[in-house]
């Protein structure tokens, strides 16, 4: 295969986005003091660098443009993370500089042809280019995305992702992709009388933002009573809240939005509130189901907070229940 005639004869005014997952340090690298570093690489690439907003741990940085502006803004990149581990280096006497890496983000549906037959296409690239290639196995979470990692100088960076936007042209994504999108970072957040408090070390810090008045309008839109005792409100935590049982009845035609399709929303609420989550079997002549929550005070308030959440977000179809997602 020849894949600079690919380019220069399908490539080059082909408008391309390419998604990279980096971390916060090589975000605050990129855009530099003031934002200087990534006003330059716009203006000499010509390609348009979107990052994601957030406090989260990982950030999405979106390149779209031309091919050949997309290579640019790659070597402004490559070049600027060698930049970086040159500098970092300077205070150590390593004999060798460890290679440039770059997370790229892919559609799982394109990895396929990245990987090539018995892993044909991926080993070209790895011997082309002289970077290490790697695609990973498992999707990034909630989305139908994989990280493709890429190592190595970055002249040879550069020349991997030529291809790999070669590919990506030939082969365009099949279905819905669903993005990934980091998570914020996980500080938890815990609800007790209408107020949000967030733990930092054994207390409980009060967290005026939108979020209270989120589950403000939760608690006063729950479409059931609770059958347990909320959470007393508490200026202090204790460093690990004995565990403990509430209990919740949901009429049987709401259950499903709390479950989700194939139990997504269920198995999210249980992750994001450490929280244990059963859902008893509908009992016959019975309109009505009962979910126990167990876990720490600080566990069971969270998955309250998000049950009621997924109702005030699904409030507009409470007239409408044919609409709903089924369970």
């Amino acid at each position: 295969m020849e894949p600079t005639k690919v380019q220069s004869e399908g490539g080059l005014n082909v408008t391309l986005t390419i998604r990279l997952l980096m971390h916060g340090k090589e975000v605050g690298s990129i855009i530099g003091k003031k934002g200087e570093t990534v006003k330059k690489m716009r203006e000499e690439s010509g390609a348009r660098i979107n990052i994601s907003e957030g406090n989260c741990p990982e950030r999405i940085v979106t390149i779209t443009g031309p091919t050949d502006a997309i290579f640019k803004a790659f070597a402004m990149i490559a070049y600027k993370f060698e930049e970086d581990i040159i500098n970092s280096m300077s205070n150590s006497p390593a004999p060798s500089k460890p290679p440039v890496t770059l997370r790229l983000v892919v559609p799982a549906s394109q990895c396929g042809s990245l990987i090539g037959k018995g892993g044909s296409k991926i080993k070209e690239m790895r011997e082309s280019t002289g970077s290490q290639v790697q695609v990973a196995g498992d999707m990034l979470p909630n989305s139908t995305e994989r990280a493709v990692t890429i190592s190595g100088t970055p002249e040879a960076i550069i020349q991997c992702v030529k291809q790999i936007c070669v590919v990506m042209l030939e082969s365009p994504p099949k279905g819905a992709t669903i993005p990934y999108r980091p998570k914020p970072a996980s500080t938890p957040v815990i609800f007790s009388g209408g107020q949000a408090y967030t733990i930092q070390g054994q207390y409980a810090i009060p967290h005026p933002d939108q979020l209270t008045k989120l589950h403000q309008l939760a608690m006063q839109q729950t479409p059931f009573t609770p059958l347990g005792q909320t959470t007393p409100a508490f200026p202090g935590l204790d460093a690990s809240p004995p565990a403990s049982t509430h209990e919740l009845t949901i009429p049987n035609d709401l259950i499903g939005c709390i479950i989700g399709r194939q139990g997504t929303k269920i198995n999210e609420i249980r992750q994001m509130s450490g929280a244990q989550i059963k859902i008893a079997n509908a009992m016959e002549g019975s309109s009505e189901r009962q979910i126990t929550i167990t876990g720490t005070p600080a566990n069971i308030s969270l998955a309250q907070y998000l049950i009621n959440a997924r109702f005030r977000d699904v409030a507009a179809m409470w007239n409408d229940p044919s609409s709903m997602t089924p369970s």
